[in-house]
């Protein structure tokens, strides 16, 4: 009898075993992602938000701002699109503080498109995806933290934009500590979460 049982509980931890070697896997790609800069070319300089404080980009923020900032510089795309909603502040959301910072560096605001209500990835880059399909843009540089990229870039070729990841620099040595690491796999958890119909 206990024999018998033993198969069950085995075949029982199979698809545990496959999902934790998936998601190892993933996390070694997303980490690799993160350390490559695929900057070319492009309709748009889709800008990822993150946290802002009364209309002021965190130091996260004003990093990915800066680094998207150059490229539109280097006349790598035309335009720039701002994601994020309010985040909770009743007066400012992320995308339009992210928008008065390019401004107040020199982009003209006739370049910089707007995503105001994302407050998720999936939110962000699916709204992000439709703005653009609507205005004829079929590609995009994505900027944001380098562990961000891999996830991104697929939920945008999800929606049929050609997306090229760019990371906002960092130092190798941050790339390969454990912390970071941490949180590839929480990329990886939310990419396979949006891959069995979670969207967050």
């Amino acid at each position: 009898m206990p024999k018998r049982l033993l198969i069950p509980a085995a075949a029982a931890g199979l698809p545990a075993v496959a999902v934790a070697v998936y998601l190892g896997a993933l996390t070694v790609r997303i980490h690799r992602q993160a350390g490559i800069d695929e900057a070319r070319p492009a309709d748009v300089i889709v800008v990822l938000g993150a946290a802002a404080y009364r209309g002021r980009p965190s130091p996260v923020f004003r990093a990915r701002l800066d680094h998207a900032y150059e490229l539109y510089r280097k006349g790598l795309a035309p335009r720039l699109l701002t994601t994020g909603g309010s985040g909770g502040d009743p007066d400012f959301t992320e995308s339009e503080t992210g928008r008065d910072y390019l401004i107040g560096r020199g982009v003209p605001s006739e370049a910089i498109i707007l995503e105001p209500r994302g407050d998720s990835t999936v939110y962000s880059t699916t709204a992000a995806a439709e703005i653009l399909r609507r205005m004829g843009l079929r590609s995009a540089i994505v900027v944001s933290d380098g562990y961000h990229i891999y996830r991104s870039k697929t939920l945008l070729e999800a929606r049929g934009i050609a997306a090229y990841g760019s990371p906002r620099p960092v130092p190798a040595e941050v790339r390969d500590d454990w912390r970071y690491w941490r949180l590839c796999f929480r990329q990886a958890v939310g990419l396979l979460l949006w891959r069995v119909g979670i969207r967050r």
